[in-house]
């Protein structure tokens, strides 16, 4: 039998407790600018108060845009403000300041610390003055549940919950796959720039993109190869009780969502395995 000294115990990172080491940090970093915190929170109010009040506009010249009326499509928007929130909340920062960690020589110091690389630099810092898009998000859609009448059945809830979730995570396989490429281009905000240019096609139903070739080629391309019309129209859709064709919709943006995890994943590993550190 070996003896205690041949057979260490293997280490096992705490991810919870590095998670909420990092959060920790990350309100006493907001409370030392609380000005900072201020500004941001307004400002972000101001944005919602003026999407509200575009399409309060728009809603008092038409019924309503492809098959959503004016409720409907206000659940639309807390959802896509929802996924939005959550992303620029936990992972827009860190992702944001990958490049940096490649330029100063500090991601030398990332990859010697005995956890997941992605995972440390993926929740390090956290934007906490987004918080105040998720509950304006939150008031909206009650808003707009309550308008319509009616009524969510716990499965439809559960979906919904699921398919943020996807959503969140296909953001972040995007966001991981932009900021990887800092290991060759050392700066790449153009490619951050690029990401808010894709991700604008979210913002808006599915149902739109027709009409001509354009639109369906577009409503393909970012409905089957890279699926951003489906994260926030599907759970939308789903929470309103509307209907959603083709009906496996939900299942293949899961499904897809999966898939472009994995790839983001070994884009990042390949990436690091390319890192050529600063020491070298």
């Amino acid at each position: 039998m070996p003896s205690a000294e041949s057979s260490p115990e293997r280490f096992r990172p705490d991810y919870l407790g590095v998670w909420l080491r990092c959060a920790k940090n990350s309100v006493v970093r907001e409370l030392s600018f609380r000005s900072n915190f201020l500004i941001t929170v307004i400002t972000r109010g101001f944005w919602f108060a003026a999407q509200l009040i575009l399409f309060e506009i728009i809603y008092r010249n038409v019924d309503s845009i492809a098959d959503w009326n004016r409720a409907e499509y206000f659940g639309f928007m807390a959802t896509g403000m929802l996924i939005n929130a959550i992303i620029e909340s936990l992972f827009m920062p860190n992702c944001a300041n990958f490049s940096e960690l490649i330029r100063t020589g500090n991601l030398d110091f990332v990859l010697l610390k005995p956890i997941d690389t992605q995972f440390l630099i993926s929740v390090e810092k956290l934007n906490l003055a987004m918080m105040n898009q998720i509950l304006l998000a939150g008031v909206l859609l009650a808003y707009s549940i309550i308008t319509l009448g009616r009524p969510v059945s716990a499965v439809n809830a559960i979906m919904y919950v699921l398919l943020i979730g996807t959503g969140v995570l296909f953001f972040y396989c995007l966001m991981i796959i932009l900021a990887s490429t800092s290991v060759w281009f050392g700066r790449n905000q153009g490619l951050y720039d690029f990401w808010f240019y894709v991700t604008v096609f979210a913002r808006y139903p599915q149902q739109i993109y027709t009409g001509g070739a354009l639109a369906e080629a577009l409503r393909m391309l970012f409905s089957f190869a890279l699926p951003i019309l489906l994260v926030v129209t599907v759970p939308a859709r789903i929470l309103l009780s509307m209907t959603l064709e083709p009906s496996w919709l939900a299942i293949w943006s899961v499904v897809s969502t999966i898939i472009f995890f994995f790839i983001s994943r070994r884009i990042f590993l390949w990436s690091i395995g390319r890192y050529r550190s600063a020491s070298s």
